[in-house]
């Protein structure tokens, strides 16, 4: 089958194979024919090493599809069911699951030393996957708990982004920062991330709601897609001044990963409010603060892994409110690319052109 390689951390392109197989799927283990995968920011930075992630590896990690085999003790799905992939799924019974109320912080399901380590096998050498998961392939191998089914009915091109980008940014809003209704909102970054975190924060019920980017084509888009205002961060001071009376921003969450944008969130949230950090950050860059400052602003610094999501609740409900119309996963897409296209997707998101792009496999 066709699958996309990252050979060594550090390349600039993947390796678009032919000759990739899946091992067999485990007594509890499910093999997912992937039909679409979101590209998402995340791919990028597993390839530049910001992200730990193990070569050679199949990369992707939001993915959709049909179950096209089950093990012999899985009972949740079924071959020929519609499922999303989760690639960072919680188990149920664990205490970050159960005690703490925190199932998006589970890590048994992903890091479980029972089950092979690597995916997918070429010339008999064994590949990993991005996340475990690997859905820049035409099929999968995940566990059980790591898919979510859905309605035969719901597109699978839309239902694929929700497995990570609408998840992280949407949840940012609601299950993380916590929006609340009549508040002021600014998110940097204006990705497929970022763009979820306006729409989640526009579902709470902000009031102003301030995307800044840089790429200033992006602006007409994100304000169809829910936000208020959209300005460059040169504008902003001017922009928060209006909105807040140079108070700062109620929540402030920074979708980009860049310790100084980090920084810089931080600065323009007002005493109290709350900034969250969404953006995936390298392991050796850091973020300076003073240790009065942390007192005398009272401000709230939480980072956000994965929305915050139960992803067995949360999946479905951002598919009802996609249904409802309140939450837009159709004009989000720039554009659909075939699987010889993945490259073309790759440099377009390292580049922040796009806000969001799907591969049809």
């Amino acid at each position: 089958m066709r699958a996309a390689i990252l050979r060594e951390v550090g390349d600039e392109h993947l390796d678009l194979c032919t000759d990739v197989e899946t091992i067999d799927p485990g007594p509890s283990d499910v093999r997912i024919k992937i039909t679409h995968s979101g590209i998402c920011h995340s791919d990028v930075s597993a390839m530049n090493g910001t992200i730990p992630q193990g070569a050679p590896s199949v990369l992707g990690h939001e993915g959709a599809g049909i179950v096209e085999e089950v093990g012999k003790d899985v009972s949740r799905v079924a071959v020929g069911d519609h499922v999303i992939a989760v690639w960072s799924p919680p188990c149920g019974a664990c205490d970050f699951c159960n005690k703490f109320h925190r199932p998006n912080l589970c890590q048994e399901v992903m890091m479980d030393a029972s089950r092979p380590i690597n995916t997918f096998i070429q010339g008999g050498e064994e590949i990993g996957a991005m996340a475990r998961t690997g859905t820049f392939a035409e099929s999968t191998v995940l566990p059980e708990l790591g898919m979510v089914k859905i309605d035969k009915d719901i597109p699978l091109d839309t239902a694929s982004l929700i497995g990570c980008g609408v998840m992280t940014g949407v949840g940012a809003s609601i299950n993380t920062a916590k929006v609340t209704p009549g508040s002021s909102v600014v998110v940097f970054g204006a990705g497929g991330v970022g763009v979820s975190a306006i729409q989640g924060a526009k579902i709470a019920g902000a009031a102003e709601i301030v995307a800044v980017d840089l790429k200033t084509e992006k602006f007409d888009r994100v304000k169809e897609l829910g936000a208020t205002h959209a300005v460059t961060p040169e504008e902003l001071p001017d922009t928060m001044g209006e909105i807040t009376g140079g108070h700062g921003f109620d929540f402030a969450l920074e979708c980009i990963g860049n310790p100084a944008v980090m920084r810089q969130a931080f600065d323009v949230t007002r005493r109290g409010g709350t900034c969250c950090i969404v953006g995936v950050g390298r392991l050796d860059e850091f973020v300076q603060f003073s240790a009065f400052e942390l007192f005398y602003g009272e401000k709230n610094l939480v980072g956000s892994y994965y929305g915050g999501t139960d992803a067995r609740v949360d999946f479905h409900r951002l598919l009802r409110l996609c249904e409802g119309g309140q939450l837009d996963l159709r004009s989000m897409i720039d554009r659909t690319l075939s699987f010889d296209e993945i490259n073309d997707g790759i440099d377009a998101c390292r580049s922040g052109d796009v806000i969001r792009q799907v591969v049809e496999f």
